[in-house]
């Protein structure tokens, strides 16, 4: 008997995965707190596998790792529970910390007190722990920049000065977090590289860049731009965009994530490597704005002016590596993939 053991499995990755996976495992076994800025009604998501026995409790808790290892002895742990919010790492910090960083150490301290030890871990990280990322100077020589300072993002000035920025690849470019997020993503990265290398357990560590689609959160005000975008254009009210709306962003789609998932859960070529899951797009947040506003013909979005401490300035991955080594590749354009979830808010909120 195969067990998959999923946390934080009844948020919007979680919930794709475990309807792509019902035939893969003969039991999926999944931990989710069901955190009220997610999940409002603290119900069972509907969109969750019917096979999936759900444990409604915190990642945190040894207790309820005891209670579920004694049990189940998992062949195979995706490791998706985590604290998103960029913004709000800032000024949460020790719920970011105790949720990513205790939560991964609590789990792992239990499969060893508990002698079930798995075969595989996937872990679930981001592009954010490579903070602004590489970029080139007008020589074209590569830099790492850092993190934009108040002074900066005060004064206006959004890019580095006479720079081109090239995109994320796990390969050339350094992690340099610039939100306490990505901070603890990254720690995420080593402590399971470490304990895995230690006890013999393979392991893959996938960095997704912007993952939307139906049936993430629309009450989250720290997540899904894109649905919150929906959300005024369907008030007939004008997008603000940030900063000068030239940001760029990697869009990819769910169930090209959750496609990836799978594919580096049954790939033995994709053990002890970090891959980059993108759509190897980068769109600029004016871009998108313009799609959502023209489709539900609301006003032309507006530049404000505003920014956020934490934010970067572009994300877009190189997913060529990827490409070149997984039996994987994304389908959905940034086109399709806008309609597909604006079709989904439609229908949740009402035409």
């Amino acid at each position: 008997m195969k067990t998959c053991l999923i946390t934080g499995g009844a948020g919007f990755i979680g919930c794709e995965v475990s309807k792509l996976i019902e035939n893969t495992f003969d039991n999926i076994i999944v931990i989710d707190s069901l955190h009220p800025q997610i999940h409002k009604s603290g119900k069972r998501p509907a969109q969750l596998s019917s096979k999936v026995h759900l444990y409604v409790s915190d990642v945190t808790d040894p207790i309820i790792w005891d209670e579920i290892l004694s049990k189940w002895k998992p062949d195979l742990i995706l490791h998706l529970a985590a604290e998103t919010g960029t913004g709000q790492s800032l000024i949460e910090s020790s719920r970011h910390a105790n949720v990513n960083v205790v939560g991964t150490t609590q789990m792992l301290d239990a499969l060893v007190r508990n002698d079930a030890i798995p075969s595989k871990i996937v872990l679930s990280s981001s592009r954010a722990v490579y903070g602004e990322g590489k970029w080139l100077n007008a020589e074209g020589m590569a830099y790492f920049p850092g993190q934009r300072s108040n002074e900066q993002l005060a004064n206006g000035e959004w890019d580095f000065e006479n720079s081109t920025f090239s995109p994320m690849n796990v390969n050339n470019t350094t992690p340099m977090p610039t939100s306490i997020y990505g901070a603890t993503k990254l720690t995420q990265e080593h402590i399971i590289s470490c304990w895995c290398k230690s006890f013999d357990v393979s392991y893959t560590i996938l960095r997704l860049q912007n993952v939307y689609g139906p049936g993430q959160s629309l009450i989250n005000s720290y997540t899904g731009i894109v649905s919150l975008f929906v959300r005024m254009a369907k008030q007939k009210q004008s997008i603000p965009l940030y900063e000068d709306g030239m940001m760029l962003r990697d869009f990819v789609f769910i169930s090209d994530v959750a496609q990836a998932i799978h594919e580096v859960m049954l790939s033995e070529n994709a053990n002890g490597k970090v891959f980059d899951i993108g759509s190897g797009y980068g769109a600029t947040i004016k871009e998108v704005a313009q799609l959502v506003a023209a489709r539900y013909e609301a006003p032309n979005p507006e530049v404000c002016g505003k920014y956020r401490n934490g934010d970067i300035r572009h994300a877009q991955g190189d997913i060529s590596n990827t490409l070149a080594s997984l039996n994987w590749s994304p389908k959905v354009s940034l086109n399709e993939g806008m309609n597909l979830l604006c079709d989904w808010i439609d229908g949740q909120l009402g035409e």
